[in-house]
């Protein structure tokens, strides 16, 4: 993708649905949120030029932009995945234009598997670091310095300031939420059990096919990034059944609620 795609793309989306303040892409089960959106406009992903289409079940596939407690907020309805075919230049093509759209603020949220045994499922995990088991990169190519340079910092990665907003957040709703790190494997098949003991070892806390692309491509342009995961099931080989993605979208459903709650709070706050 050269700059003009994305130039191309903002002006496309601004025309449809206006600017923003904070994006917020919604991960597997916990779609519905951009419902509480005031004066909201949508635009399926296919109507979009240059996006890629969402061939994942329980992703809807289109944006949606609002009014939320006196902000202007866009969201997605389902992401991309380097899994469903994309090179990652596609898979964060969306982050790159919601800075063109004005996006101060990248909220990703995500559904995992736990790592860490104390987490059971339906635990809700704030991201504080990420740890990249795929060997790919969404910067690798040509830089595009409008966007941001050639060697990026990633040690706040996800900002610690906004964590500590999550944090407090939660504390006032008397949500219990973790913090933890969070592993990138490409997918599509689940983890192995050596490899959640290798995560584990590494520090890792959960694991998951998605969200780190987005985090270093959000990071690169500028945008505070928060990362948000809805702990879904226990990863391979801390459970005795088998994992599959209908037990995912289910967990997701059952802490809707408190997820909803929670991200209402954030948004209040940032």
């Amino acid at each position: 993708m050269i700059y003009a795609d994305y130039v191309n793309t903002a002006k496309f989306i601004e025309e449809k649905l206006g600017r923003a303040e904070v994006a917020i892409v919604l991960g597997s089960g916990l779609g519905g949120y951009e419902e509480g959106l005031e004066n909201a406009k949508s635009l399926a992903y296919s109507e979009i030029p240059n996006f890629p289409v969402s061939t994942v079940k329980g992703h809807s596939g289109k944006l949606v932009s609002g009014e939320l407690f006196g902000k202007r907020v866009i969201m997605m309805c389902g992401r991309f995945h380097a899994y469903e075919g994309y090179e990652l230049d596609k898979v964060t093509f969306p982050v790159r234009v919601f800075k063109l759209l004005g996006v101060q603020t990248l909220i990703l949220t995500n559904a995992a598997g736990g790592v860490n045994t104390s987490y059971n499922p339906g635990t809700i995990m704030l991201i504080n670091d990420y740890i990249n088991f795929t060997g790919k990169n969404p910067l690798i190519g040509a830089n595009i310095e409008e966007f941001g340079p050639r060697f990026p910092d990633m040690s706040n990665a996800l900002d610690a300031e906004l964590r500590e907003v999550v944090k407090a957040s939660a504390k006032r709703l008397k949500i219990d939420i973790q913090e933890g790190v969070y592993c990138w494997f490409n997918g599509p098949t689940y983890e192995t059990p050596a490899e959640v003991r290798l995560a584990r070892m590494l520090g890792g806390d959960a694991v998951g096919m998605s969200t780190v692309p987005e985090i270093i491509v959000g990071k690169h342009a500028g945008m505070k990034v928060i990362g948000i995961s809805t702990i879904t099931n226990f990863a391979a080989g801390l459970s005795k059944g088998e994992i599959n993605h209908e037990e995912v979208m289910e967990v997701g459903r059952r802490v809707k609620a408190d997820f909803v709650r929670l991200m209402d709070e954030i948004v209040k706050n940032i």
